[in-house]
């Protein structure tokens, strides 16, 4: 089957696009030494787990269900992260990961003596904001519950701990994390130095498969941790993995016009099938379309759901929208499918996956007992 033959409102993974990602992020290991690793909170659709299992180190997770995903469908190292876990995951959590992060002393000294065989570390808050736009994703803004500040940190603490974290980008350059990483080196450099530190990892949020993002400077910034300290760096993107790497496919259900305004009522929702539409807020790109006024017909992209504020945004086309055309969704297979709902009852979107010759195979179909099961 075909992208244009897909019943919809249905998710499309590229694996071709998604590939070529994977090239440059294995070609940045192998330059480099570092280890990179998928992050799932992005992208966690497992059928194509074999695919990235040949380019990538392995997972980093933010819970359990996570964690037990990457170990079992994608093998490699299994990296955890939670700003705090919960006492009765804890002994599978350690069973399954051979990286575990903590987010503050007090979450080390009572879990420590539970994690005899991984490997330990704790993360660090820099307080070095580099957000301009998304304050919603900063990690250092000021009363961030997320690391350790330098005014917190406890060296006398560091039994067993073998590795530093820090993240605080989000869809950034690499210039971003050299002035991060600076800042790092500024306040925890004395312990970057300790014999005990063995790996350093530097987070996601590294934009790496860009078409504009410095590779060279990320590469510099690799090389200098690891000459300077004689650590292992890993980084984990997520976005970077599956970027422009997806599509979401939707048809126009019917067209409203109120105030001059003419609207496409869609079976995809903002608020169901592409969350971040409203949570960052964003415009997505629309393949063949342009910015209101740009083109000859401009529409507001809605929904078939109850909420007034479920708009995706207004685009322009060359020609006039129908009912029944087919619109394509750009950039929709990172935070889309591990983020979406059923709010009122909307269907998810079937899930495939098309190969580099165009052709589409079945990866999910959601019915009825989908929505039902989920809350009784």
């Amino acid at each position: 089957m075909r992208l244009t033959d897909l019943p919809t409102p249905c998710y499309v993974i590229d694996e071709g696009k998604l590939e070529e990602n994977l090239k440059i992020l294995k070609q940045v290991q192998e330059d480099t030494g570092c280890r990179i690793l998928l992050a799932q909170k992005a992208f966690s659709a497992f059928a194509v787990y074999p695919l990235i299992r040949k380019y990538l180190a392995g997972t980093t997770s933010s819970g359990l269900y996570e964690a037990r995903l990457g170990y079992e469908e994608m093998g490699g190292e299994v990296h955890i992260f939670s700003p705090a876990y919960r006492d009765r995951d804890f002994d599978e959590i350690a069973e399954i990961c051979g990286h575990i992060i903590f987010n503050s002393f007090s979450q080390l000294e009572k879990f420590r003596s539970r994690c005899p065989k991984a490997s330990i570390g704790i993360r660090l808050n820099p307080m070095c904001s580099t957000q301009g736009e998304h304050a919603i994703y900063d990690p250092c803004a000021p009363g961030s519950r997320l690391g350790v500040t330098r005014e917190q940190f406890r060296p006398d603490h560091l039994e067993g701990v073998e590795g530093l974290h820090f993240h605080t980008l989000c869809e950034q350059n690499s210039d971003d994390l050299e002035t991060t990483m600076q800042a790092v080196e500024e306040q925890f450099g004395e312990f970057l130095r300790l014999p005990q530190i063995k790996w350093v990892n530097m987070g996601g949020g590294h934009h790496i498969t860009r078409a504009d993002y410095d590779i060279a400077r990320l590469e510099r910034c690799i090389r200098h941790m690891q000459d300077t300290y004689h650590v292992t760096v890993y980084l984990e993107p997520g976005e970077a993995v599956a970027l422009n790497a997806g599509y979401l496919i939707t048809e126009v259900l019917d067209i409203t016009e109120n105030a001059g305004i003419r609207t496409l009522i869609l079976d995809a929702s903002a608020s169901c099938h592409m969350p971040d539409v409203l949570e960052m807020p964003y415009r997505p790109p629309l393949k063949d379309a342009g910015e209101p006024g740009e083109k000859a017909y401009t529409y507001r992209l809605s929904s078939n759901t109850c909420l007034a504020g479920d708009i995706i945004g207004d685009y322009s086309f060359d020609h006039e929208i129908r009912i029944g055309d087919k619109l394509y969704f750009e950039d929709m297979a990172i935070y889309s499918m591990v983020k979406n709902n059923t709010f009122n009852g909307i269907p998810l979107p079937d899930i495939d996956v098309m190969d580099g010759n165009g052709e589409c195979r079945v990866v999910k179909r959601f019915g009825y007992d989908d929505f039902k099961e989920r809350l009784s």
